[in-house]
């Protein structure tokens, strides 16, 4: 029987995933840093907050997060563990209506206002259309989440960020899969004059080669691949019923496995 685990795609066993929310005005210079080092992010919006003080009119959304990922922040930002049921229904829902008329994709992630949430709400997001959602737990590792309705980031990025940036690069031994998640609001960099912060984390980290550059419902989608694979009892061979490419290590060896496709794993 082969040894078979998954790796990231192209063999990689490294991610780096970025996560900003409120929608608000310095996403603007964000967003560029970002582009400039190919480094991918996640943006939680409220879309019953457009066009106030401070925020992101609704005709830059889609040009100016294209290439990243447009998530759900609630509607209005409530403290939702002290909301209603009725209420939450409302903000969850009107909120995925106002981005997805503006982006023109389905949003299925989220990220809790305020850092608020319950074992209640959990329950209650995949019957929303909902696939995850971020806390505001930074655990200062390199885990993969268990639970995709409480993915805990590994930090805020006022917190040791190029520390974790430079033992998260060190990192060598592939028998394992690793993802680096930041998480804040852009309108930090402005409160605290440090966009340099940013603007160096991003040069260290970004355009390498070893490591996979994602928004947070790609990686979602590629785990979800993964789970879809129909292997043979004895490991030999696979079917990818996805239609995207998932990665395998073979005996050490990289095979990917494209949409569609059953693959030999006797190599």
């Amino acid at each position: 029987m082969p040894r078979v685990v998954v790796t990231f795609p192209e063999g990689k066993f490294k991610v780096l995933t970025m996560s900003y929310d409120d929608g608000k005005e310095a996403d603007r210079r964000l967003v560029e840093i970002f582009n400039q080092h190919g480094i991918k992010g996640t943006f939680h919006i409220n879309g019953g907050l457009f066009d106030t003080p401070g925020r992101l009119g609704k005709e830059e959304i889609a040009s100016l997060y294209d290439g990243h990922e447009v998530s759900a922040h609630t509607l209005t930002h409530p403290t939702i563990a002290r909301s209603p049921k009725e209420q939450l229904i409302e903000e969850f829902i009107e909120d995925r209506k106002q981005l997805e008329n503006i982006v023109q994709y389905t949003v299925r992630g989220l990220s809790y206002p305020n850092g608020s949430f319950s074992t209640n709400i959990k329950d209650m997001l995949p019957h929303l259309g909902f696939e995850y959602a971020r806390t505001v737990h930074s655990t200062g590792t390199f885990a993969m989440p268990d639970d995709l309705f409480e993915w805990n980031p590994t930090c805020h990025h006022k917190r040791d960020v190029m520390k974790l940036a430079k033992d998260f690069t060190e990192l060598h031994k592939s028998q394992y899969l690793y993802m680096m998640y930041v998480w804040g609001h852009s309108y930090e960099f402005d409160n605290d004059q440090n966009w340099n912060l940013i603007e160096d984390f991003c040069e260290y980290i970004g355009n390498r080669e070893d490591i996979w550059y994602a928004t947070n419902i790609e990686i979602v989608d590629y785990l979800r691949a993964f789970r879809n694979l129909r292997f043979s009892a004895s490991s030999d061979f696979v079917y990818n019923p996805s239609f995207q490419s998932v990665w395998l290590s073979v005996d050490g060896a990289i095979v990917e496995v494209k949409g569609g496709s059953h693959v030999n794993l006797n190599i």
